[in-house]
């Protein structure tokens, strides 16, 4: 018995050891040195308590990173794969099937990776989605945008992070947008949609056995896609128990989560994080979904909500493991409830050298707190939406307070950063 875990993320969120501590197998793992590098945590010299720690400089290369991940796999008889990033789902998926292992095959992950096809079941489920099409030329997504008007957003079909997507406000950002995109020639990755207005909401839980038996909705307090050039502080909020949108969210997450499992696939645990406009007329439209645990810090938020991690449990469900904080709803229970309100405020990188970062807050009601830049480090711009200079989580009793207090939080780790551009 054995696991592989397949890991572009820091070590710091995920810690494996403990959260494994009472698996009987093996745990190998194979990380990306980059990442943690980005974080500021070096790349460590020893295994970390696994049986076996392997770094591959970065994850860039599938095809590299499927031969290293196979090797492991026959290597230690591995009968299980855990990938919670993006971007390592389908190299997971290719591998199970590769080997004839439970989980999920790229089949069952394809309605959560495709959103062309995403969106089409989804609609099947009665699941609302922005007017879209995979555009195959130029000339088909200029004439989508004509058709629908503008704003429109173009995105990749298996794109993640908002990496790469664009918010395109006129005909002639479009075009120029476009000549770059399919200077190639024609292809069949991209999607151009709508863009749908209103505040962006999200919605986090853990399915098993088909069940969503952990759920429950935030909204964020800012746009996604401004993560290269947005030098405030971003706060994301839970939702009150009472408030109207909570249990619309919750129940249009349920048939979303429904209507994308295939009829013949394969059950199998796992995360999800799904994005849902609330528009200014009252509708919900879906974004997006990921087979997987939501990024930033929800996972910490969870655990301060619930005294779950999504992560951990995430990984302990698809080990067979026991889940105790879910024990009486897998016993056919409902899904627990937060016991407070929580959220987060973040802060992307932007590039220069670093002269001061924000200092530990000390506030009994911050729960954690991160900075990722040390004084004189020279950084990036933010590679992504995942990719912060600092992070804090906070709760309250209810989402009003958390707000108050997430956005004073926010103001003064502004006020107390300093980044100016290299001579």
């Amino acid at each position: 018995m054995s696991v592989l875990v397949l890991h572009r993320n820091p070590f710091e969120p995920f810690p494996y050891d403990r959260w494994l501590a009472d698996y009987p197998g093996e745990i190998v793992v194979l990380a990306a040195a980059d990442k943690l590098r980005s974080f500021g945590e070096p790349v460590p010299t020893g295994n970390l308590g696994f049986d076996r720690l392997e770094f591959l400089e970065r994850f860039d290369d599938d095809e590299e990173v499927r031969k290293h991940a196979l090797e492991l796999a026959v290597e230690f008889t591995v009968d299980r794969v855990v990938a919670h990033h993006e971007a390592d789902v389908d190299t997971a998926a290719w591998l199970r099937e590769r080997l004839n292992l439970p989980g999920a095959w790229p089949a069952d992950l394809l309605p959560f990776r495709d959103k062309a096809l995403m969106k089409r079941l989804a609609q099947r489920a009665g699941v609302e989605v922005a007017p879209h099409t995979v555009a195959g030329t130029a000339a088909e997504a200029l004439a989508f945008a004509e058709a629908h008007g503008f704003p429109v957003v173009l995105k990749e079909r298996a794109g993640y992070s908002a990496i790469g997507l664009r918010i395109l406000h006129d005909r002639a950002a479009l075009a120029d947008s476009l000549a770059e995109a399919y200077s190639a020639g024609p292809r069949t990755d991209l999607l151009i949609e709508a863009f749908v207005p209103g505040r962006m909401c999200h919605v986090d839980g853990l399915v098993i056995d088909g069940r969503i038996v952990l759920a429950w909705p935030s909204q964020y307090q800012y746009d996604l896609a401004s993560f290269g050039s947005d030098p405030g502080a971003r706060v994301d909020l839970t939702l009150d128990p009472d408030d109207p949108l909570t249990d619309r969210l919750l129940a249009m997450t349920a048939r979303l989560v429904t209507g994308l499992k295939r009829a013949e696939g394969r059950q199998y645990p796992h995360a999800f994080h799904a994005e849902i406009f609330h528009t200014p007329d009252d509708r919900l439209v879906l974004c997006e979904i990921a087979s997987r645990p939501g990024g930033a810090k929800i996972r910490e938020v969870f655990h301060a909500m619930f005294g779950i991690n999504l992560g951990e449990y995430a990984t302990r469900a698809q080990l067979g493991l026991p889940l105790p904080a879910l024990a009486e709803t897998l016993r056919g229970g409902p899904p627990p409830r937060p016991r407070v309100m929580s959220g987060q405020v973040l802060m992307m990188k932007r590039p220069g050298v670093v002269r001061a970062v924000p200092e530990a807050p000390a506030e009994s009601w911050v729960e954690r707190f991160w900075v990722y830049a040390q004084r004189g480090q020279t950084i990036p711009a933010a590679s992504g939406s995942a990719d912060f200079l600092a992070a804090a989580i906070a709760t309250a009793a209810t989402r009003t307070e958390c707000e108050h207090r997430l956005r004073t939080l926010g103001a003064r780790l502004v006020s107390q950063t300093d980044i100016v551009a290299e001579p």
